[in-house]
């Protein structure tokens, strides 16, 4: 950035933005910096959301990801309540909702994204969904014990609500498109240890389950699917992933494709903008093509390295996604790009949930889901980077500490 380049706006206060409007700072930049977003909350952490702030063990206080004064001290200005309804890439300035018009030297696009919604749920006041901290209060009020609450949706999200919901005393039904929780990362025998899981604890799982229809009748919400089974209960709450909000870059004439497409520099197709986070498509650095990941832990890290490359550093961003989950005391891990046709090495024990599934695509580490073994996820969210040819019996090898793997070990590639 020039001398001359002395304000950025960062539009989306989530993690991406928050992390690097304080990046900004960090690193010595001394202009304006301007972060802004429509949520009316100070920037928060989302994990917890569907967990400890949803059964009510921690205040929404507690999730904030700086003390408010924060902002003031490292002299940001800090904009919530403020939509974004404008942007002129060649004028460089922003139009707000309520008509005001901010100008920007270097633009940050962090806008995350939003619920995906059911067609047969649209209009319906009562249909919950769970991304903002806004949605926390209304979902909590329905889930009273005794009560009974629908779940569409076995991904992270969906199964952690139902997680709460149990613990909470309600009674969890649980439905999932697919034949089994999480397709696309999990092979058929891992994801019967994550259905077990729920199970287990009293959750009525079904998979492969389209639903069609939800319509109100007098004694609840009645979800109807594609084979005409049906299912009742007093809450429905839907969670059926996100999109990403892209809105603003497409009216910009910004490049779109499952996101805001951007470069290994987090650069768009629009100079002086930039995206980082949920919204972000960037380049694979291990595997080619290109990828969205929508980890809490990789926007905070792409906030950070966005800002830094709008500050002119050069580094391309590299870092391997990681996200975790908490479900009935059980600690689930995954980093890299799991798929569930990899080919799966096992350390540890499925039926004691206490193991690593090792995933392997063409020879290649590639990927690793952990269930209660943080410090293996850890070890090989750098060995997918530093030491992709390791010799399968190695890494299948349990009395091998994967953390302190030695050179001479890193040398052994698999043929």
């Amino acid at each position: 950035m020039t001398a001359e380049e002395r304000t950025v706006v960062v539009v989306g206060t989530g993690v991406a933005g928050a992390t690097a409007a304080l990046t900004l700072r960090s690193e010595g930049f001394d202009g304006q910096v301007v972060l802004i977003g429509d949520e009316p909350d100070e920037p928060y952490r989302r994990p917890p959301l569907s967990k400890d702030v949803l059964r009510g063990t921690t205040p929404h206080e507690r999730t904030r990801l700086r003390p408010s004064q924060t902002w003031q001290q490292q002299d940001i200005e800090l904009r919530t309540s403020s939509s974004v309804s404008r942007l002129d890439t060649g004028a460089k300035v922003l139009g707000l909702a309520d008509g005001e018009e901010l100008g920007y030297d270097m633009l940050l696009l962090a806008t995350g994204g939003r619920p995906r919604e059911l067609p047969c749920t649209a209009g319906m006041t009562d249909v919950h969904t769970l991304r903002t901290l806004t949605d926390v209060p209304a979902l909590r009020e329905r889930l009273a014990p005794e009560t009974s609450v629908l779940v569409i949706g076995a991904g992270l999200i969906g199964a952690e609500v139902a997680a709460s919901a149990r613990a909470m005393g309600c009674g969890v039904i649980m439905l999932e498109s697919a034949p089994a929780p999480l397709p696309r990362l999990l092979p058929p025998a891992i994801a019967e240890v994550y259905s077990r899981l729920h199970r287990d604890q009293g959750v009525d799982l079904h998979t492969g389950v389209d639903v069609t229809q939800l319509e109100r009748i007098d004694l609840g919400l009645l979800a109807t699917d594609a084979n005409e089974r049906h299912w009742l209960a007093d809450t429905v709450v839907v969670a059926i992933g996100m999109v990403p909000r892209t809105e603003l870059a497409e009216q910009a004439g910004i490049d779109v494709d499952n996101g805001i497409v951007v470069d290994e520099y987090f650069r768009t197709s629009a100079p002086g903008v930039f995206a980082a986070g949920d919204v972000a498509n960037q380049p694979n650095p291990v595997l080619g093509g290109r990828h969205r990941v929508e980890h809490w832990q990789s926007a905070q890290e792409q906030g950070a390295a966005a800002a830094k490359s709008m500050l002119g550093d050069r580094t391309p961003y590299e870092r391997v996604p990681w996200c975790w989950s908490d479900q009935y005391g059980v600690n689930l891990q995954f980093t890299g790009w799991p798929a569930a046709g990899d080919d799966v090495i096992v350390r540890g024990e499925l039926e004691q949930r206490e193991f690593t599934a090792i995933f392997r695509r063409d020879g290649r580490l590639v990927g690793a889901v952990g269930v209660n073994r943080a410090a293996e996820i850890r070890a090989l969210r750098k060995l997918i980077i530093e030491a992709p040819f390791l010799d399968p019996a190695l890494l299948a090898d349990e009395s091998v500490n994967l953390a302190t793997v030695h050179s001479a070990e890193l040398s052994t590639v698999a043929t």
